[in-house]
């Protein structure tokens, strides 16, 4: 086999916005439905259709044995593509049954009103002031609370209260939830964990009490309904956390700072800063509620995608779109029949970049689901776990294996990767040897959005690489594939390797 000449990274190149002609647009950030449930390692959405468009036909099989997000499930089946897509993070999933079974505009809207009927006011009367009017947000210091917000019509104010008033909302008594499960988390300090960490430590008991009387009114609805207001609420239990800072000092870095306090966000990981908002829990609910709604009525929302039970069910009938399943891919992988997929498209974790499901334990918790740690492709700084750097490459050399498989011949491997430690690249580095692969070439992929976690990071990582493979492909087939993809400014027929 031809040695394969190797290209040096910068890993700090910020991509050129010169668009591929058959990049229709430069991503432009996520809007409408991709924004609309926070999910770490997300890709731009015009980088799917660029792959989707390019080298899929109408009717053709793509697999993403790692769905994370689940956006490109919708993107594949908004181009009459056929899709099966694996992860084993339990809300990807939910997501991605979202994004392909959304619900009617009217019957959500319909819900969300009940849900109002039922609970707003209960809700609220947890932060009613004595002046009568409802607290949108409580400013936390430590222990203290030391300002207190309400509207007057869309204006926000501040308003004053007595010590005993202010105790009042200070002193509550711990909540016990019942309708979701306690967290069940490791000792990370990347990611601010600790295997003694509750989910009361990262809520008030008001906000702790306001879940669970959506949850236990959520659940009485039918199950698609259920979902979209059940994601719905894991979506904005970030903003109803005591994890949302407090913004101060803007403008320092110009010498021209502002006194004023703002509202953040909750970023990532479990982090709460010592100065901190307490937001109205309805308030947080139906923000993302009324998002959902504008996103669904803005899609030209066309007919759902028809899910198999089962994959039998799915390679029996062209007319079922769709297959998901929740579990580890490289079990699922071995029920797909050999030489039965045109095209895998793929995301996999990259190393230790981001550990999914610790971070998304708050999310499975509050609904209810179980998270399969031991089998997930992860590096992961909880040593408890054992998520080696070896043990991440045995996983993934046997997923990339079963890729190989079930890929017919001149079926297409494509790969969206970095990670900064040369050791997390084995798996793809020995792509060559270990299949029939043939390596075709890459370019740098411009985000739609920085990453917090990221780019706060020494040496952080500010692109990701497409790298596209073949399988027993030959020379006037590899041509005619970097035939599609050469304009782009950053491809390359090498190989992309840091040398250190």
């Amino acid at each position: 086999m031809t040695k394969i000449l190797q290209l040096e990274l910068d890993f700090n190149t910020q991509c050129s916005s010169t668009p591929h002609p058959y990049f229709h647009e430069s991503p432009k950030g996520y809007k409408g439905l991709s924004s609309f449930h926070k999910y770490w390692g997300k890709k731009p959405i015009e980088a799917w259709k660029l792959l989707i468009e390019n080298l899929t036909e109408p009717g053709s099989i793509i697999l993403d044995p790692f769905l994370g997000s689940g956006l490109i499930s919708k993107e594949c089946i908004d181009r009459n593509r056929r899709f099966i897509g694996f992860d084993i993070n339990p809300i990807s999933i939910e997501l991605t049954n979202l994004y392909l079974q959304l619900p009617n505009y009217l019957v959500l809207k319909k819900a969300v009103a009940q849900l109002e009927k039922r609970l707003k006011d209960k809700i609220n009367q947890m932060y009613l002031l004595s002046n009568g009017s409802i607290a949108t947000h409580f400013l936390w210091d430590k222990n203290k609370i030391i300002k207190v917000w309400t509207k007057k019509g869309r204006k926000r104010i501040e308003v004053d209260l007595t010590v005993t008033e202010i105790n009042s909302f200070q002193e509550m008594n711990g909540y016990i939830p019942q309708h979701f499960r306690e967290m069940r988390l490791f000792d990370n300090s990347r990611i601010n964990a600790q295997k003694t960490l509750s989910i009361a430590d990262l809520f008030t008991p008001r906000a702790l009490q306001s879940i669970d009387w959506i949850k236990q009114e959520i659940e009485l609805f039918d199950r698609d309904i259920q979902r979209a207001l059940l994601l719905i609420l894991s979506s904005s239990l970030g903003q109803m956390s005591k994890m949302v800072f407090a913004v101060s000092k803007r403008g320092k870095t110009k010498g021209k700072p502002v006194d004023k306090i703002e509202v953040g966000s909750w970023v990532i990981g479990y982090w709460k800063p010592e100065k901190h908002f307490e937001i109205n829990a309805w308030n947080c609910f139906e923000n993302k509620a009324q998002k959902l709604l504008k996103a669904i009525q803005d899609i030209n929302l066309q007919q759902k995608a028809i899910p198999a039970k089962s994959l039998s069910d799915f390679f029996k009938d062209d007319s079922l779109d769709i297959y998901i399943s929740k579990g580890d891919s490289e079990t699922l992988l071995q029920n797909i029949p050999s030489n039965t997929i045109k095209v895998i498209l793929t995301d996999p974790p990259h190393g230790d970049r981001i550990p999914y499901l610790e971070l998304s334990e708050m999310w499975n918790s509050v609904l209810g689901f179980d998270s399969d740690y031991a089998g997930e492709l992860v590096v992961s700084n909880a040593k408890e776990r054992q998520k080696t750097v070896k043990s991440y490459n045995q996983k993934l050399n046997n997923i990339f294996s079963e890729c190989d498989r079930i890929l017919v011949d001149n079926g297409l491997l494509v790969i969206m990767f970095n990670a900064r430690s040369q050791s997390h690249w084995q798996s793809i580095e020995r792509l060559e040897k270990t299949t029939n692969f043939t390596y075709i070439g890459c370019y740098s992929m411009k985000y739609s959005s920085g990453s917090v976690v990221q780019d706060n990071r020494k040496g952080s990582l500010k692109t990701d690489f497409v790298l596209l493979y073949g399988k027993n492909v030959n020379d006037s087939f590899i041509e005619k594939i970097r035939d599609k993809f050469k304009t782009i400014t950053n491809w390359s027929n090498l190989y992309p390797q840091k040398f250190f």
